[in-house]
Formats: structure tokens, sequence, C-alpha cells
């Protein structure tokens, strides 16, 4: 797209934020974040990022569902320039290893039932990692933050060490008074490390660009022209994936969507996301 505007994804979304402020950016698990809100949490993730260290370049890997904390991440290093590393959570640790050492991370963000996979790897690392952990517990709305723990999947979560990672909310509460550098992101600069699926040979990391997220964007409206600022997008497409990520996520928060976010696909509760929130779009893979 020849016009694709000179900005970074960060500042695409916050002129989404600016056109509509009070629309809802995501939801998840029920609970609503407004674009304002959503803002709100970038520059915290940012500041706590840039707090820890995290400058302009450096990697910082999220292997993680579909979940707030990892939009907040993703954003948060697109607003200081540093560069997010997707990888798929259910990786096993010999390819975290990989994903780590190939991009030169200097962090992993990752949630709370994979952190013994990261922790067995450290030995293997190039250099030292911090280890970031996010609870899907954090993000839920009452009453189910109180009734999560006693869900199967919470039942299974091996009970965490007292040191070696840091919480991810401990560390945005450390960055509360932290300064931030001028915004002097470039639509050129690179916005993010993908991988191919490895299917004719090892892996490799596909480095994007800020350009090519929101030229993608703008080319899924301009092929929608229903598309209106509000419309729901349902999110099952996970964020590791270019689709999931460009068009689930991106094309709407850029454009002013409204991102419903599926952090598990079942076809059961993907019927009823779909009736329950009366989603507009729905963008998927043939199996799915």
């Amino acid at each position: 797209i020849r016009d694709s505007p000179h900005a970074t994804m960060y500042q695409l979304v916050e002129q989404a934020a600016k056109r509509k402020p009070d629309h809802v950016a995501y939801t998840f698990m029920g609970k609503k974040t407004t674009y304002t809100q959503f803002m709100r949490r970038i520059e915290a993730a940012a500041k706590g990022l840039y707090k820890m260290g995290i400058r302009k370049g450096d990697r910082v890997t999220i292997c993680m569902a579909n979940t707030p904390q990892a939009l907040d991440c993703f954003y948060g290093l697109n607003r200081i320039g540093a560069i997010p590393n997707m990888i798929h959570p259910l990786s096993a640790a010999q390819e975290i290893a990989f994903y780590l050492n190939a991009s030169h991370s200097k962090a992993i963000l990752t949630l709370d039932q994979f952190y013994y996979k990261v922790a067995e790897i450290q030995s293997q690392l190039d250099e030292p990692v911090t280890i970031l952990i996010a609870k899907i517990v954090d993000e839920l709305p009452a009453p189910l933050n109180m009734l999560y723990p006693m869900t199967k999947n919470a039942r299974e979560v091996k009970k965490l060490p007292k040191k070696g990672y840091t919480l991810w909310y401990k560390m945005v509460e450390k960055g509360r008074k932290q300064t931030l550098p001028a915004d002097d992101g470039k639509y050129d600069e690179c916005g993010a490390i993908l991988y191919s699926g490895g299917t004719t040979g090892t892996t490799k990391g596909i480095v994007l660009t800020n350009k090519n997220f929101n030229a993608l964007g703008q080319q899924v409206i301009a092929a929608n022209p229903m598309f209106n600022p509000g419309d729901k997008m349902l999110a099952a497409m996970p964020l590791f994936h270019g689709f999931g990520l460009g068009v689930c996520v991106h094309t709407m928060l850029s454009q002013g969507g409204r991102c419903i976010l599926v952090p598990r696909f079942t076809a059961k509760s993907y019927a009823k996301l779909i009736t329950k929130y009366h989603c507009n779009f729905i963008a998927g893979v043939p199996t799915l």
C-alpha cells in the first residue's frame, strides 16, 4: 500500500484511541477494556519494561495465549522501540531455548503454567534471560477471579517457586514513576519477529516492520467496506500466528475495532462467543 501511514503500530492504535476513547478495545472473559484504559495499560507496561532495562532494539519473547498482558507487552515494547519475538506458548522446552537464542532475547513473558519449561532451559541459553510471569486470574472479572482457583485448569498449574522470575504486575508497578523517552519510532523499523513453520527445514525468524502490519490492517479494512469502528472481531487465532496478530488483533485495534480475545479455542466456546457478542467478523484457517 503506497499511502500506508508513516507511523508505528503503537502510534496507529494511539490515533484510534484519540478518535474513539470510550469505545471498547477488547473484551477478555467478559471484562471490557476501553481504548483509553488500553492506552494507560500500554504506557504502564512500557514504563515497567523500560525500568527493567529494556531499550530500543532489544528483543523480548512473548510466549502467551491471547490475553490482555500479551497485548500490553506487545504494544508497550513497540512504544519504546523494542521488538516482540512471538512464539507458541505450547512450544517444547528445547524449542523455547532455540527461539530465545536465535532472537537474543533479553526477557520472556509467559503464563505461570509454562514457567517450569522456561526455567529448565536456562543453562542452555547464550545470554541471561529475565522470566516475566503473567497469570490469567489477574485479568478475570468478579466473580470469575474468585472461582478460577477452584477450576481444573488452575489446579493443574504447578505452584511457582519463591524466586527465579518476576510477576508481570509487579514489574508494571515498579515502573510507575519511570519517565519514558520521546516516541521516535519509525514505520520502517522492525515491529515484530514471527517464525516460519519449518516445513522445508529449520524454522526461521521473519522480521516484519511496523509498515507490514499497518498495511495489512488497511488492506483488510479496504476489502471489507462494511466495517465500522466498534465492530467486533472474534480473535481466536493465536498471537504468535501472523494471521492472528495481524488480522484478528492489530487490524482491529489500529482501525478502532473491538477484539474478543479467545485464549483457548474449542468449537463449543467458539459458537457461544459468536452468538454472545454478535461478532461482525471472524478470521481463521480452514481447519478452524
